[in-house]
């Protein structure tokens, strides 16, 4: 009946915000976990984070895109970080940008966020395919 349904609606709506709650929450962690460097773990939360924020809140939604910008950060911050990391994360952040300016717009706080990630990643990129200037002498 209407009363069953109405519950069910209810739940359902519970049920989405705790999800949202929890990937905001897991977000605020791998945020922290990258600002500590500790970039194995970062990236090991988002890799299972970032799938259910796609599922759940789509691929344009503020937090997806927070947390995509996060995943790839972590990736091209890490000192260990392999050239296909640096390239997947370059790629990753040229995607979201797109999609955040886009969907949020160019003036939006994590617009800016993402651009600046994507700037690091250029950057982090070019230092490691340019030779070293001191490795030529």
């Amino acid at each position: 009946g209407q009363a069953a349904d109405d519950e069910e609606g209810r739940q359902a709506e519970a049920d989405g915000r705790v999800e949202v709650e929890t990937l905001v929450a897991a977000l605020n962690f791998g945020e922290s976990l990258k600002d500590l460097s500790r970039f194995e773990e970062a990236k090991a939360l988002l890799r299972r984070t970032i799938p259910v924020a796609r599922r759940v809140l789509r691929e344009g939604d503020e937090v997806t895109l927070e947390l995509r910008c996060c995943h790839a950060e972590a990736l091209y911050k890490d000192g260990d970080a392999t050239l296909d990391d640096l390239r997947g994360s370059l790629t990753t952040l040229e995607e979201i940008e797109r999609t955040a300016r886009r969907v949020l717009g160019g003036a939006h706080p994590t617009t800016t966020e993402i651009k600046e990630a994507l700037q690091g990643a250029r950057a982090a990129l070019h230092a490691r395919e340019t030779p070293q200037s001191s490795l030529q002498r």
